[in-house]
């Protein structure tokens, strides 16, 4: 496999781990609002739940990256992307937050410019969200 294909390889497992820490980030978060009575803005709730056990697509990727034995540095990788990816979803709910607030929500009634704004801000989140993803997928290959 050229290493571009196991980098988009590397890439889908590091999603894979956020998928399956967010099904139960959002279950605790959804949890914690029903006993408090109080429902948050932010739908991720107070902060990253870490969920290093795989589901089978993600068992499937990893038999793919490491057939023979998935090496040592792989789990303190995935903490850590997963928290990461926790922190880069912030960060793009802030911006959206914030850029409502300031022009509404009603992105039909945005001038051009406005609109240009919205989407080069988000642009530049996702970017850098993809960017670090990518160095996160090199760290796992290494």
């Amino acid at each position: 496999m050229q290493r571009e294909e196991l980098l988009g390889l590397a890439e889908l497992f590091l999603q894979e781990a956020v998928y399956r820490s967010r099904a139960t980030q959002a279950a605790g978060t959804a949890l914690a609002q029903l006993s408090s009575g109080v429902e948050r803005q932010c739908g991720l709730g107070d902060g990253p739940a870490v969920v290093l056990d795989l589901t089978a697509r993600g068992r499937e990727l990893a038999a793919q990256l490491f057939p023979t034995a998935v090496p040592e540095h792989v789990a303190p990788l995935l903490r850590a992307w997963v928290e990461r990816q926790d922190a880069l979803d912030r960060d793009r709910n802030h911006f959206l937050k914030a850029f409502r607030q300031r022009h509404g929500f009603d992105r039909n009634a945005y001038s051009p410019e406005l609109r240009l704004q919205f989407e080069q801000g988000l642009e530049h989140v996702n970017a850098q969200a993809a960017a670090e993803r990518r160095a996160a997928a090199e760290r796992l290959l290494a």
